[in-house]
């Protein structure tokens, strides 16, 4: 009896694919777009909190302030997240050629 039915609605009930909304994002997103994932965002970029959503944000390179985690889970809790170093980069305590604690800060340098 199916195939009766069929041929009185027609194939307009039929369930159709249909394309990606237009509003899906098919490119990744640039500096400052909102995101997910670090995928959403296109090469050089990762998807880091900025007070409460995500944004996609430049990948640190060398010379530039980056965030070392002393404990497992505290990245989670920053509003202003950075990106890891670039690859073949390292987040460490940035060398000062004065009193030993001077700085405390990190910067990313090369392995």
């Amino acid at each position: 009896h199916g195939a009766a039915e069929l041929d009185e609605m027609g194939t307009d009930a039929l369930p159709r694919r249909t394309p990606a909304p237009a509003w899906l994002p098919t490119a990744k997103g640039e500096e400052g777009d909102f995101c997910l994932r670090s995928s959403d965002c296109a090469a050089g970029l990762c998807c880091a909190r900025h007070f409460w959503s995500k944004i996609c944000k430049p990948v640190l390179r060398e010379g530039q302030v980056c965030t070392r985690h002393r404990r497992k889970g505290t990245h989670g809790l920053e509003i202003f997240q950075r990106c890891q170093c670039a690859e073949g980069l390292a987040c460490r305590l940035q060398r000062e050629h004065g009193p030993a604690d001077a700085s405390r800060l990190h910067t990313c340098q090369q392995h």
